[in-house]
Order: C-alpha cells, then structure tokens, then sequence
C-alpha cells in the first residue's frame, strides 16, 4: 500500500523523502509500479493505475507535483483505479484532518474554493466539490500572489526629473488623463483598475464592492500623478462623457450619474495653449463661461 506522509519534515513517499521538483526516475523507484506516459501539448502526465496517483511534468524529466486521485474523471490520462493507499498530514488522516480543521488552510490562487494544508514548504492542495475531496495535489508550496506578473514599481509615482504641469482643479486634471492616457497614449502606464487593484498591497481593494464610489487609493494616484509640461501642447480637445475610461477607472459602476469629479474652474486652461474645444458634462457653469470667455469652443454635451 502506497503511502504519502506530509509532515513538518516534508513530504514522504514510503517513507522515502521527496522534494519538487522531482526526477521522475527517483518517483519510478519509490512507486515501484507500472506506470504509462500521456503526452499533452505542454507537459508529461505519468499515471500510475493501479496507485491512482499521477503527476506532471514540462520537461520528461522533473515532476513539479504528484496528484493521489479519489475520484478518477474519465480522462484519457486518469488513473484506471481511486488511489486507496494512505494519505497522511501529522500523522493524521489528511481528510479527515482536512475535514475538520478547513480554517488552517491557505488559498493557492485567486478563486480557490479548496485551499490546501501547508507544511515545510510543501502543498496539499484539495480539489473538492459538494461530493468531497476528488483529489489531492502535493506540490512546492508558493503563495498565491494577486500582483503576479505586474512590474513590482508599475503603479509607484516618483518625481519627475522635468517641469511638470501644476494643477488647480482635480475635474480638469481627468479630462487632460483622460486625453494624454488613453486616447493619445502618451501618458504611461495606461492606468487600469483591475491591475491596480492586484498590484496594490497595503490592502486588499474590492472592486465589486467599492466600484460604485471613487475608490481613495485611486482618486489619490491621480491626484499625486505629474504630468510633464511637454504633453501639453499635445492637448487640442477635451471630451467628457459618462464612459470615459478615467471615469470607469475612478468609479466604475457609478454609472456616470455622479458629480465627483465635475470641473468647477478653467484656471488651469492657461498650461494648454493648444488647447481649442471643450464638449462637457462635467462642470459647472462658472467653469463653462470662463471656458468661453477664454477664447475655447465649449459646449455641453
């Protein structure tokens, strides 16, 4: 009988230590059963029938995991027989033991409805379902980290070693990101606030539940992000509607219908000399007439 044993020493299989990646050669001898090869587009799958244990490997030569599966599902590389062997965490039975004490296990990624049961350095990870546990993944313990793959400094405002522009007002300052971010592409990065909300880490920002209002981290990385004096000439027109990508990205379930970020003085025109059409929906009428009188063709949309 096959037997896993997660401990505070680590993983072992029959008693011998095993770390992932592992050669496949040393699994071929700890296993000590026939086994068959399925070769998909990305990995190797190594299927062990009679053990109901699989696992997987990029190269044909390291396993970066081992599955002891309950409930085999019909794949074509699934084991033909339930791994009935034994399947231990500190010496208790891991189902059981994953049963009862479901609070000490760790989320591996976004969405992870199982969690997994962690002990030096190694994961055992439950794939489960109303049914109970169909499978359990033993792998290299890495976190789940939601900022994964984003530049660590993407989001960090650093001064600027050039003039940058100084604003007045915050609703003029949009409708100007709004034009330099995303329509002309000049100002970088393209602000997005599904990445921004993964990026960030001094807490965790719920956009479904936060979306309907402007979110404070990102009203205030607007507020703190400088715009080099050399876009300005690049700013000929300002459009505002409700579905803006600035505005979607400040509050993206507001709908539009809020005054948030209405601009309430055109003192801040004088930076943008090119600038020579104005269609608004958000400002006021003080700002509408100083537009005006400014030599701008506004007009409200």
């Amino acid at each position: 009988m096959t037997s896993l044993q997660l401990s505070s020493i680590g993983l072992q299989i029959n008693t011998v230590a095993i770390q992932f990646p592992v050669s496949i050669s040393a699994l071929k001898r700890v296993l000590d059963h026939d086994f068959r090869a399925f070769k998909t587009k990305n990995n190797t799958i190594y299927t062990w029938d009679d053990l109901g244990i699989t696992c997987y490997s990029k190269n044909g030569i390291l396993a970066e995991s081992l599955t002891a599966n309950f409930k085999p599902d019909g794949y074509n590389f699934s084991p033909t027989n339930h791994f009935n062997g034994q399947f231990e965490y500190h010496n208790h039975d891991i189902i059981e033991y994953y049963k009862t004490n479901k609070k000490e296990c760790v989320k591996l990624f976004e969405g992870d409805d199982g969690g997994a049961l962690v002990s030096n350095t190694i994961s055992a990870w439950f794939d489960v379902d109303e049914q109970g546990v169909n499978a359990i993944e033993v792998s290299t313990y890495k976190p789940y980290d939601k900022s994964e793959g984003i530049p660590e400094d993407k989001y960090t405002i650093r001064p600027l070693e050039e003039a940058i522009i100084p604003f007045e007002d915050f609703g003029f300052k949009l409708s100007v990101i709004e034009e330099l971010m995303y329509n002309k592409e000049l100002l970088k990065p393209k602000f997005d606030i599904y990445e921004f909300a993964k990026w960030y880490k001094k807490r965790d920002i719920n956009i479904d539940e936060e979306g309907y209002n402007q979110i404070p981290e990102v009203e205030q990385y607007f507020k703190d992000l400088p715009i080099p004096k050399r876009l300005a000439p690049a700013l000929t027109e300002i459009y505002q509607d409700g579905g803006n990508d600035i505005y979607m990205n400040l509050s993206p379930f507001s709908g539009g219908a809020v005054d948030y970020w209405d601009i309430k003085t055109s003192e801040d025109v004088k930076h943008f000399n090119n600038l020579k059409k104005a269609t608004l929906c958000y400002a006021t009428d003080t700002a509408y007439d100083e537009m005006i009188a400014s030599g701008i063709d506004a007009e409200w949309l």
